[in-house]
């Protein structure tokens, strides 16, 4: 089923759902953009059914699921600007598309607290603190993501790199070793080039983590993934929501790192935090 005409098909086949599904229906289409930013409890709640309807609901329109078709959802909304953001329209001032961007955020990320899967972040850490060496790579928005990565797990006391140009990450990955660990940050999972590099790092004996989109390419190719669903075409937008639940997943990751160190290894940190303080003025008490 073609993205754009979702909202087509659910009006047509109105008269075909139960009396349940009728209410998911119309909650959807009298705010097809409200419903994009909706948890599956918000709709459901909003309709007066259950979670399981409102998944029933969106099986009988070709979704995976819930988070499959919100995408689809937003896909199929004709509004916004391109090659900025679905959610802002061309005549919006500052207090609007303020308003817009940081409610998208906000949103996207609240979705991605729902869904995110403990066991598969629990299984990443495990990879993470055995590691031998890390290397972060990421390209276009996803670059800064791998920088601030590294900028994170530098503390850990292990080497840690972060790659933005692909011919540095083919040639890093073709020198990997068994324990070695590569974490690739890409929110389509389409581009080619990461694609191959994630086979070449695993045919080297390395780990290769994903945060990338569930079932892509990339996905296929990871020995573990961080799955990222957000109604964000990056095709055609500016890439906002996305990244931002990138830099939340990779707080996450080290977050997990760190508490799996110890208190033992709680100094070493300390000491970083100190070795700041002759750098930054001094705060006066007024």
């Amino acid at each position: 089923m073609p993205a754009f005409d979702l909202i087509d098909r659910i009006r047509s086949r109105l008269d075909e759902l139960n009396r349940s599904e009728r209410k998911v229906a119309d909650v959807i289409l009298h705010d097809p953009a409200a419903a994009t930013g909706m948890s599956i409890a918000t709709l459901a709640q909003a309709a007066a059914v259950s979670e399981p309807t409102v998944n029933r609901f969106c099986r009988n329109f070709d979704a995976k699921g819930y988070p499959d078709f919100k995408i689809k959802l937003a896909q199929s909304l004709a509004g916004g600007t391109p090659y900025v953001s679905r959610s802002v329209e061309r005549d919006d001032g500052a207090a609007s598309y303020g308003d817009k961007i940081f409610g998208a955020t906000i949103a996207a990320l609240d979705d991605a607290r729902r869904t995110l899967d403990a066991q598969r972040v629990e299984r990443a850490v495990d990879y993470l603190i055995q590691a031998k060496q890390i290397s972060f790579f990421g390209l276009g928005a996803s670059g800064p993501v791998a920088q601030d990565a590294q900028h994170k797990f530098f503390r850990f006391n292990l080497p840690v790199t972060a790659y933005e140009d692909v011919l540095m990450q083919r040639m890093v990955a073709a020198a990997t070793h068994t324990g070695d660990v590569i974490v690739i940050v890409s929110y389509t999972g389409r581009t080619r080039e990461l694609v191959d590099i994630a086979r070449v790092a695993r045919d080297n004996g390395a780990i290769v983590l994903g945060i990338t989109a569930p079932d892509s390419p990339l996905a296929h190719e990871c020995t573990e993934t961080l799955e990222v669903i957000t109604p964000e075409d990056t095709d055609v937008y500016m890439p906002m929501t996305s990244r931002m639940i990138h830099l939340a997943l990779i707080d996450v990751l080290a977050t997990g790192v760190t508490l799996r160190r110890g208190e033992d290894f709680l100094p070493h940190l300390k000491k970083i935090k100190d070795s700041l303080q002759a750098t930054r003025f001094p705060i006066h008490d007024e």
